[in-house]
């Protein structure tokens, strides 16, 4: 951008995101299905704050652990996002001063996104606040892709819908390569160190094979979220380095079989679609209540029921409102039994991805 060129929001810039529920069993760090539940960020311009500092307001979930001087998710997501659009010695947006008031409804550290929704909201609030449309779909789950470690639940976050987001050609998961021709950053300091390295190289072999269709509309979706929270990082730090081929095998199958079941409307093929070896029987060594909470949801009819994302929130999927009702009063009672305590709530998948509020769909 040239210094005459960005056309700057005068006032306060809103953004929607949506929760997202990923994995959904088999398919690890590939599948995912936005949700009827959204986090709502205002961006606004402060001058009288000091230089490159982000004042934050935090409504709802997470306002007791998400912290107010600019290092949460999506402040670090925002200042990229500005830099990614400002470019050096443009305009001097990217390091200005800024409000960022959240309304979350998506439970923190339970599996649902919240992460995500926080990443996209920040990339998008600072492409609206220079009129939007200048950070491309791809781009923008390119960077969004080295905060988060894995593309899935950014790509519903983004897109909507259900997801199918697997890195193809040079694409890593371990952030930017180093301007200076050091190794690969490394998930942990990816996201400070965004700011001061060169942007990847734009190889056509590098990127993401990105799918997303509807799901069915009568799929309903029942979650039980535990006030138990679990950090994505720990829970992954369990999973081992390699597992046994029928595993793998076991998965593969039941990742084709989601994605066909979603695609078509076969419903009933969920349950088998659902049944995951990769990562749940691991996880469920530090939550034990997992096998009976999925085991209730099934045999009060659902669908197919698995582990959300890395947890604590147990998903199951029904097809009319009497069954989600069932389900979630299983999932409340077996909760209860085993003392877990935490609350169940029915949603819909939801078809829009990043909203900017007065500025349209941002994803496609």
């Amino acid at each position: 951008m040239t210094a005459g060129d960005p056309v700057i929001a005068s006032g306060p810039v809103t953004v929607d995101v949506p929760a997202s529920s990923a994995n959904l069993g088999a398919g690890f760090d590939a599948l995912a299905l936005a949700l009827d539940l959204a986090d709502i960020f205002t961006v606004t311009r402060a001058d009288d704050l000091p230089a490159g500092s982000i004042e934050v307001t935090v409504v709802g979930e997470g306002a007791d652990v998400i912290p107010r001087d600019g290092s949460d998710r999506f402040s670090q997501a925002l200042r990229r996002g500005l830099a990614e659009v400002d470019g050096p010695g443009a305009t001097g947006v990217a390091g200005g001063a800024w409000r960022v008031r959240m309304h979350n409804a998506i439970p923190v550290r339970r599996g649902l996104g919240s992460s995500a929704a926080a990443t996209v909201g920040g990339l998008a609030a600072a492409d609206l606040i220079f009129g939007g449309g200048l950070i491309a779909a791809e781009r923008m789950l390119e960077l969004a892709t080295w905060f988060e470690g894995h593309p899935d639940n950014v790509a519903a976050a983004l897109h909507g819908g259900f997801t199918v987001a697997v890195p193809v050609g040079d694409a890593s998961m371990d952030g930017p390569p180093r301007s200076d021709g050091a190794p690969p950053m490394s998930r942990s300091d990816a996201v400070p160190s965004l700011m001061s390295r060169s942007d990847p190289a734009r190889s056509p072999a590098a990127g993401f094979a990105l799918v997303r269709f509807e799901p069915p509309p009568d799929l309903l979706v029942v979650l039980f979220v535990p006030d138990r929270r679990l950090s994505t990082g720990s829970m992954r730090e369990i999973l081992p380095e390699s597992v046994p081929r029928r595993d793998a095998v076991h998965n593969v199958a039941r990742a084709s079989l989601a994605v066909a079941a979603l695609a078509s409307g076969r419903l009933d093929l969920l349950a088998a679609a659902t049944e995951d070896r990769l990562h749940e029987p691991y996880r469920a060594s530090v939550f034990p209540e997992l096998p009976r909470l999925i085991a209730a949801a099934r045999g009060a009819g659902a669908l197919g029921a698995c582990l959300s994302g890395a947890g604590s929130s147990i998903l199951a999927f029904a097809d009319r409102p009497g069954l989600a009702s069932d389900v979630a009063a299983a999932l409340e009672l077996e909760a209860s039994t085993v003392g877990l305590t935490g609350r169940a709530m029915v949603l819909r998948p939801r078809s829009q991805g990043v909203i900017g509020v007065d500025s349209g769909q941002l994803g496609q």
